[in-house]
């Protein structure tokens, strides 16, 4: 038997002004978006902002239904919207920040499991890994180079059979 340890890198800023400007931007934009947020049901509003290599920022918030599952988070409705009309784009960063109704986030909040999948076949898809900022309505910020630091142990296309 071998025991293995998995490390990741996390790098956590005090406040937003201590981000380069771009980060800056980029979390300001998914701020902005999780206002524009259908969140009648968790009453918690996310809002996600992807920088494309050629400059654009591509926003999404998360959209909820009364059929849960029938619902989009924030991450995935702005990635995929950034595939369908920019194909072949990089993405280079994505923020996600959230506020609640009824409560304050004075923490950094993380893509949930499925959006971190979408992350890493983005990543894949396009050979680079992504910059993701995290953040709450206050408090610090979380940055870290690529989706392994977030899901180790990473399933990809290449472990599919396929004829």
């Amino acid at each position: 038997m071998n025991t293995k340890e998995i490390k990741i890198k996390i790098t956590e800023y005090s406040a937003t002004s201590e981000l380069p400007e771009e980060d800056q931007k980029l979390l300001q934009q998914a701020a902005k978006s999780a206002s524009r947020s259908y969140a009648p049901y968790s009453e918690f509003h996310v809002g996600a902002a992807v920088l494309l290599e050629n400059g654009e920022i591509i926003c999404g918030s998360n959209q909820e239904n009364a059929a849960y599952p029938a619902g989009l988070c924030a991450e995935r409705v702005a990635l995929f919207y950034a595939n369908s009309q920019y194909p072949g784009v990089k993405v280079k960063a994505l923020a996600v920040t959230a506020h609640a109704d009824h409560f304050i986030i004075d923490k950094p909040i993380s893509p949930c499991g499925t959006c971190r999948q979408v992350i890493a076949e983005t990543e894949s898809r396009q050979q680079r890994k992504i910059k993701i900022l995290m953040q709450g309505e206050s408090g610090p910020v979380n940055m870290t180079e690529g989706i392994e630091n977030l899901l180790p142990l990473t399933f990809y296309e290449e472990k599919l059979k396929k004829k």
